[in-house]
């Protein structure tokens, strides 16, 4: 067992990595961690906008683990820009220090090692995006309106995080929620700013950000900026300089990009953005984004994970080495980490490595080579004398195998839900099934109905009641396309009929 505290963490692409803890004086002491969130906007409208480029305000940031949205596929490739060896495509993290995806977080939360074997929790959101709220403001709808369309868009769309967030707490783990929330905060729309900006016409109590700070968390701008009349911290949109690239004029303003904490205590918050930006701290050019990126300093002491194992990329290429890392709660409970394949109702042992007798409780690492797995769904397990103490799954797929969409049948009737099958998919936070017009182009082409696939590699799905969209589908000829991470690129797809 090699207990990343004191020696070295499997990284993510897997190759040996030295593991960095937080800044702290002393193991034990609360450890100062730098916590980002950036909508990057790394789009395929775009492909002007490299990684690099979000890398660039990243680094200028000095942040230690970054939340991202939009990140367009690009989270290897923003992480290698920053010559950082920890990222999660599943949760859309970059960091500096160690990452450990839970069995248990379900993609709502990972966790950062912030000093040697102690962690904190991170949850990271991208809310809806429409309807905007200030625009309906803006455009005179009552309060009343705004509240009930905040409700019914935005507010069931965190309920996850918070509940998670309240099990981490009652277990003594500091959680970071960052997040796009495309919705401002109630500490923002006082009475005290109205008037200060057209859409501002009456104070709002924000349901979501009224809904966060409840479950525990604080707002870390404004607790290092309590005055929003002074120092308002809109963080959208931008005005970048980019040829070619789209800008927002005429849309509401408003800080609608956060960094929260629950069980940290904040230092300090900047903003980052464009030259001549009102209220950045640093600006970098040419800025990429549509959004600017907030950075805050906490001090937090973290605590000791649960016992668990993980496998940083739940989709592996077949000869890649596998990653695992694994808490093994006490010493000496467990004796094992062994690769299953899963497949007809039976395990088959794949791999296996013993730890040795009596080996100290902490964080620790080991690397298997899948040269020669079957393509399919494996687990790590993590084994003790009593039997499985943790079990991680992720998935193999063939060098170059393509990914492939399939619905159950080739025709449906009318208010019958459409159920697809995908293999080999890239498996990031926002790969997305939509449904289109029979060869219809999804870059300029409008969606009909779609739903996420939730970062799975392979599954069955179904589209109905439950798709962002209307139904019943009317009789016709369709294509359901898979379709890259929150962009209009097409990876796969089916042909369908409805009659």
């Amino acid at each position: 067992m090699v207990a990343l505290a004191a020696a070295s963490a499997v990284a993510a692409g897997g190759q040996q990595a030295v593991a960095t803890p937080a800044r702290t004086a002393a193991a034990g002491h609360p450890a100062t961690i730098k916590v980002a969130q950036f909508n990057c906007d790394i789009s395929d409208e775009y492909p002007i906008i490299p990684a690099s480029l979000a890398a660039r305000a990243i680094r200028k940031s000095g942040a230690d683990v970054v939340g991202i949205e939009e990140g367009g596929g690009e989270i290897p490739q923003v992480a290698r820009a920053l010559g950082w060896h920890y990222y999660d495509v599943r949760m859309q993290i970059v960091s500096r220090l160690p990452l450990l995806d839970p069995p248990a977080g379900g993609g709502v939360y990972t966790f950062v090692q912030v000093a040697p074997g102690r962690v904190a929790a991170l949850e990271n959101v991208h809310l809806p995006s429409s309807p905007y709220g200030p625009s309906w403001v803006k455009r005179g709808k009552t309060l009343a309106q705004v509240l009930a369309m905040e409700r019914r868009v935005r507010l069931p769309a965190i309920r996850s995080q918070l509940r998670a967030a309240a099990g981490l707490r009652a277990r003594g783990i500091p959680v970071f929620l960052t997040g796009d929330l495309n919705s401002p905060s109630f500490r923002d729309w006082t009475k005290a700013t109205v008037g200060l900006r057209p859409e501002l016409r009456y104070p709002v109590r924000w349901p979501v950000s009224v809904a966060i700070e409840r479950a525990g968390f604080t707002d870390s701008f404004r607790a290092v900026h309590p005055n929003p009349v002074s120092v308002p911290g809109l963080t959208w949109p931008t005005h970048r300089t980019l040829k070619g690239v789209e800008n927002f004029p005429g849309w509401p303003a408003d800080r609608i990009d956060f960094v929260y904490a629950a069980g940290a205590t904040t230092v300090a918050s900047r903003i980052i953005g464009e030259p001549g930006a009102p209220g950045t701290s640093a600006t970098v050019a040419p800025w990429p984004s549509d959004h600017r990126l907030v950075v805050s300093t906490f001090r937090v002491a973290g605590a000791t994970p649960p016992t668990l194992i993980t496998v940083p990329q739940r989709r592996v290429t077949r000869g890649d080495r596998v990653p695992v890392s694994f808490h093994s709660g006490s010493a000496g409970a467990a004796s094992a980490v062994r690769i299953e394949r899963l497949g007809g109702g039976h395990r088959v042992v794949v791999a296996r490595r013993r730890l040795r007798a009596g080996a100290a409780a902490g964080i620790g690492a080991v690397s298997f080579s899948s040269a020669g797995w079957r393509p399919g769904g494996y687990a790590a397990v993590l084994a003790g004398r009593r039997g499985q103490l943790s079990r991680f799954p992720f998935w193999v797929v063939a060098p170059g195998a393509p990914a492939i969409v399939r619905t159950l049948r080739s025709t449906y009737a009318v208010g019958q839900p459409i159920t697809v099958r995908i293999r080999n998919a890239p498996g990031d936070r926002w790969d997305w099934l939509g449904i289109y017009h029979r060869h219809a182009n999804p870059l300029v082409a409008y969606y009909l109905d779609w739903i996420y696939t939730h970062s799975a590699v392979a599954g069955r799905f179904q589209l109905g009641t439950n798709a962002q969209g209307p139904w019943p589908l009317p009789p016709g000829r369709y294509s359901i396309y898979l379709l890259r991470d929150d962009l209009y690129v097409k990876i796969a797809g089916a042909d369908f009929r409805v009659r």
